[in-house]
């Protein structure tokens, strides 16, 4: 039988979680702002104490049928306590029914969409919630993660740790060359991925070697780019960087 995190990883392209779901997790102040420019979602860690200054994790989705509920069913598999995060929706792709899909594209104006939309995010965690501002993480799935990438290099100062599951990392600029250097990035790859085959991973190895980077690359098994065991490992990971 599956376990609980099985099922919400099951469960994370099909939608909404059920009202069972955010009753058993305490999902007390997460909510879904229609109102403001960037739709979004934020997750509140269980038992929130606004004295403390959380960690926030910034969630960019992966592609297709998902959306930033995402989020919803992530987060209780990364911890449940450590974090508040928020997600916000992706850019409709050019190349499939933008009714239906979502993600991050590769041009320059998906580029700057995406900054707009990570940063309102940003200032919307800030307003909501009790944010360590030397804590914030982007963490993507797939084309989330390349972009997420992308917003590190360019961003170096803004963010404490930048994550990849299972999204290359994008050929170009490195941003702000030096500063990147300080920043510490988690690549996870799923060893039969169709999308980061084992050529792909060798010659980003090469590229951050060659840029002096701070690069934690581990694989796990199976094709998924999202997986109860790397998302652990997640935390696991942010928690290093938090604690030292």
């Amino acid at each position: 039988m599956p376990s609980s995190k099985e099922k919400l990883i099951r469960q994370s392209e099909t939608g909404k979680p059920s009202a069972a779901l955010v009753h058993e997790f305490e999902l007390s102040l997460a909510s879904r702002d229609t109102q403001h420019e960037t739709r979004h979602v934020l997750f509140s860690p269980m038992h929130y104490e606004s004295g403390y200054a959380y960690p926030l994790i910034l969630w960019l989705h992966g592609r297709g049928k998902t959306d930033e509920r995402q989020l919803m069913k992530v987060m209780p598999v990364v911890s449940m306590r450590n974090y508040v995060g928020i997600a916000p929706r992706g850019l409709p792709c050019a190349w499939e029914n933008a009714g239906e899909s979502l993600g991050w594209g590769d041009s320059d104006a998906d580029f700057f969409a995406a900054q707009k939309r990570v940063f309102d995010c940003l200032e919307i965690a800030r307003k909501k919630c009790h944010i360590n501002k030397k804590r914030i993480f982007l963490v993507g799935c797939h084309e989330g993660g390349t972009m997420a990438f992308q917003l590190g290099l360019q961003f170096p100062n803004v963010f404490a740790g930048v994550v990849s599951l299972g999204g290359p990392f994008p050929r170009g600029n490195l941003g702000q060359f030096h500063a990147v250097r300080k920043l510490p990035f988690l690549l996870s790859v799923g060893r039969e991925s169709k999308d980061f085959s084992a050529s792909r991973l060798a010659q980003d190895m090469r590229l951050f070697h060659a840029a002096g980077m701070s690069v934690t690359v581990r694989q796990y098994p199976g094709s998924e780019p999202l997986s109860v065991m790397m998302l652990e490992d997640v935390n696991r990971w942010l928690m290093e960087r938090i604690t030292r």
